[in-house]
């Protein structure tokens, strides 16, 4: 993998949060912290004007994204679907092209199977992946952990929240850096 894969720069960059939706939410054990994360992440990305889609899986049966997420979005408009792999909705990859970005920051649940069925079609439509291990999440920390393993196997970078943000805002001392400052304390 080229270095220029592990450099974000908002323009380049998107959100995608899969499938943080209420019944699976319910029964992670790290709900709060993935959770939190992703607000982060949103809070920046909407400072920076970066894109930011959502998805649903099944919303009829796995509710809809959770309330917080949801609230803090910019627009809320998910990508309904039944395939675990984001990418093989049609309507998800139009959408997905029509952002024109060459790297996606990817969060969700679960990290072994959407996330990381969702990765792998990212990677194999030539998308740089970076996925955000403490904003991703599994019922168990043994197929997280398969997940995260699988991914980076694969080529996708593996990194953090703090990371994410603080690569995205480049330099201290800016009103966005200020603000992301007090939301990580």
């Amino acid at each position: 993998m080229a270095l220029d894969n592990y450099i974000l720069n908002k323009e380049d960059a998107m959100l995608l949060i899969v499938d943080i939706q209420d019944k699976l939410a319910a029964v992670m054990k790290d709900r709060d912290a993935v959770v939190g994360n992703n607000l982060h992440l949103i809070a920046l990305a909407k400072m920076l004007g970066m894109p930011v889609m959502v998805t649903e899986q099944y919303p009829k049966g796995l509710g809809t994204i959770v309330p917080e997420i949801r609230e803090a979005l910019p627009v809320y408009q998910p990508v309904e679907k039944m395939t675990f792999d984001c990418c093989g909705k049609p309507a998800f990859l139009e959408e997905l092209k029509g952002h024109g970005k060459k790297t996606v920051i990817l969060t969700g649940m679960e990290t072994h199977i959407c996330v990381l069925q969702t990765c792998l079609g990212l990677l194999q439509g030539g998308i740089n992946v970076h996925v955000v291990r403490d904003a991703v999440c599994s019922r168990t920390g043994g197929n997280w952990n398969t997940g995260i393993e699988f991914m980076r196997d694969a080529g996708a970078v593996v990194t953090c929240t703090e990371t994410v943000l603080f690569q995205l805002l480049k330099v201290a001392g800016t009103e966005e850096f200020k603000a992301i400052s007090k939301r990580i304390k």
